[in-house]
């Protein structure tokens, strides 16, 4: 009953929690900050609206959450996402790891016969609490990484490089962590590390692998048998709470009725139960916007109870230790990432910048600190609380750093002020009523449209208008020269001769080689050279029907091509990824309100589906909703 009483208060608190979150991030700070904030507000330590017991009682809020942040660490991994880079990102991540571990495990030690509250640990808790921290702080946060990529609109061989070295640094310390953690335990605990130590330390891994294996086949499993998405996310959630509570019963049980007490790490059951999903399953979309739905709720709850763990009176003591880690975690970064990069031979420019996009920290170094807090009874809480210091610095000054990298490198594409991102370029030859409403829509949708004809009073229609319209004599390659050039995107043919619109496609396709010719057809005479150019051919007499029989058979297509339907729209994109070429479409992993329509090569029309192989320069026509155009846009430019 009192857990029930509990629960009830934390979900207003949490209510509350989600508004001063969003308070927070107006001013720029993170939204976890804000959902710290609360817990520390409405804790022991502020109105102790919620009393620090109450943390036992709500410990299987903090399972779930740390279950689902394991299975977004785990979904994230993608490895033909991966694959081409994976040797400079396995080199950097293993001196990093080196480096880090040394310098800020190090300065840990030092540090700890200063602070407070660790003045009564022994020489091997110490060394313990070092290794400890050193291995959370090592954690990075992917999801914040992402949105500062998609905040600048960054893309280029950097931004995938530091994402790539994101994400498998946190998979490379959640497996550290269920390492380190044994050692720490034994050194608090003075327990004697030998060959059976080590061999048990073996076991639980193996075991902690299977059962990830294990929980993957299971979670695959009810997703095929449960139709209904809010059965979905129950499923995920029970299996999240079940795996953090069956390794809790194996532990207990383990050590009262066995000769020796089984570990499982729990956060790595998860992620391998997630990796496995993603990479091996038909479900790698519906998992990953199943975890995006829910991931809010349970950033929300899992924050907000992590603040109020937090104790306050020593988070103010230790403040100055914390900013002497935050700077020697930077300074790990910045050596081991520069060693790795000489190593794999990055360019120089990567070597100087790159360990800035890598300072960002969040939920799973949090969570690292959660469990870490269970594991030292003695000085855990307060523990917890310098480490978690850390991590919101961190969070902090995190997205500036690798705003700025991104910046520096060259692969932001932030417009310049007043100008809109993602300019094309489209000449329309003849001025009249249906070419000056085309130049008004292109112009709203950031394309950059000239407007040209030869009759001069023509052009002296769109002299109120607000484009580029000018007078050429005559269509030939003088005149056109200055209109047309190989940036050019598209050239519209309106002129009233079928022969001065053949004159000018040829002249844009074979001096310019502009991939785009559309030409409204006056006679069928021409029909045939025109198609040999590759144009786009726009008949009057049928154009009207074919709409209409379009509206009949297939109205919502109509409305996305008429652009009635809001909601959705529909772009065409260049593949210029290299690391996308031979990339079959099903593991393009595009999100699940964007569909590929088709893909144009070489001047072939193909319809894909699942095994269709992409390459490098393929154009693709792709409708969904706008903010998710702009994601694919990025990924594969």
């Amino acid at each position: 009953m009192q857990t029930l009483i509990y629960l009830g208060g934390f979900a207003l608190i949490c209510l509350s929690s989600h508004r001063i979150g969003a308070w927070f991030s107006r001013i720029r700070l993170p939204y976890i900050t804000g959902y710290l904030f609360t817990g520390v507000l409405v804790g022991s330590f502020g109105l102790q609206l919620i009393p620090s017991s109450a943390g036992e009682s709500l410990r299987f809020i903090d399972q779930i959450a740390l279950a689902i942040i394991a299975f977004v660490a785990g979904s994230e991994l993608f490895y033909k996402d991966l694959i081409s880079r994976l040797r400079t990102i396995l080199t950097s991540i293993g001196i990093i790891i080196i480096a880090a571990l040394t310098l800020i495990g190090t300065v840990l030690f030092l540090l700890l016969g200063l602070i407070p509250f660790t003045q009564g640990l022994t020489l091997e808790q110490k060394v313990g609490v070092a290794l400890l921290g050193a291995t959370i702080l090592l954690a990075l946060s992917p999801p914040s990484t992402i949105a500062v990529i998609k905040e600048v609109r960054a893309r280029g061989p950097a931004t995938r490089l530091i994402l790539g070295m994101t994400i498998v640094m946190d998979v490379a310390i959640i497996v550290l962590f269920a390492i380190n953690s044994s050692f720490t335990v034994a050194l608090v605990e003075r327990s004697s590390i030998n060959l059976a130590f080590l061999g048990l330390l073996i076991i639980d891994l193996l075991l902690s692998i299977g059962c990830g294996v294990a929980a993957g086949r299971l979670l695959l499993f009810l997703l095929q048998q449960s139709r209904s998405r809010w059965l979905k996310l129950i499923v995920i959630v029970t299996l999240g709470y079940g795996i953090f509570a069956g390794a809790d019963w194996l532990k207990t049980f383990s050590a009262a009725n066995w000769p020796i007490k089984i570990v499982i790490e729990p956060l790595l059951v998860a992620l391998i139960a997630g990796f496995l999903i993603t990479n091996f399953s038909s479900f790698r979309n519906e998992f990953t916007t199943l975890l995006h739905d829910i991931g809010p709720t349970v950033y929300v709850a899992f924050f907000t109870i992590t603040g109020l763990g937090l104790k306050l009176d020593i988070l103010l003591t230790a403040l100055i230790f914390a900013v002497i880690l935050f700077l020697v975690r930077a300074a790990a970064l910045f050596i081991g990432s520069g060693l790795g990069m000489i190593i794999t031979g990055e360019p120089v420019r990567f070597r100087r910048m790159l360990w800035l996009g890598l300072i960002t920290q969040a939920g799973i170094a949090l969570g690292l600190a959660r469990e870490a807090s269970i594991l030292l009874p003695t000085v855990g809480n307060a523990f917890a609380t310098l480490i978690i210091a850390v991590i919101v610095l961190n969070e902090i000054f995190g997205p500036l750093t690798l705003r700025f990298a991104l910046q520096r490198l060259g692969e932001a594409n932030l417009p310049e002020p007043g100008i809109r991102d993602e300019v094309r370029d489209v000449l329309i030859l003849g001025i009249e009523q249906q070419s000056i409403a085309l130049a008004r829509q292109l112009s709203a949708r950031g394309w950059r449209v000239r407007v040209a004809d030869t009759d001069p009073d023509h052009v002296q229609r769109l002299a109120t208008e607000d484009v580029d319209e000018r007078h050429i004599p005559a269509v030939d390659m003088h005149n056109l020269s200055s209109l047309i050039d190989r940036s050019t995107d598209a050239v519209v043919a309106l002129l009233e001769t079928d022969e001065d619109n053949l004159r000018a496609c040829q002249i844009a396709f074979e001096k310019f080689g502009v991939p785009r010719l559309i030409v409204r057809l006056h006679r069928q005479e021409l029909r045939e050279q025109f198609r040999e150019l590759g144009a786009i051919i726009v008949d009057p007499a049928t154009a009207m029907v074919n709409l209409l029989e379009q509206a009949v058979r297939a109205p919502q297509s109509l409305s996305l091509l008429l652009h009635t339907d809001s909601t959705y729209d529909v772009v065409q994109m260049t593949i210029t990824n290299r690391e996308l070429d031979g990339r079959l479409v099903r593991d393009l992993r595009l999100p699940s309100d964007v569909l590929l329509l088709e893909i144009s090569r070489d001047r072939q029309v193909i319809v894909p589906h699942g095994y269709t192989r992409l390459r490098q320069g393929d154009e693709i026509t792709v409708v969904g909703k706008p903010d998710s155009l702009r994601e694919v846009s990025l990924r594969i430019g």
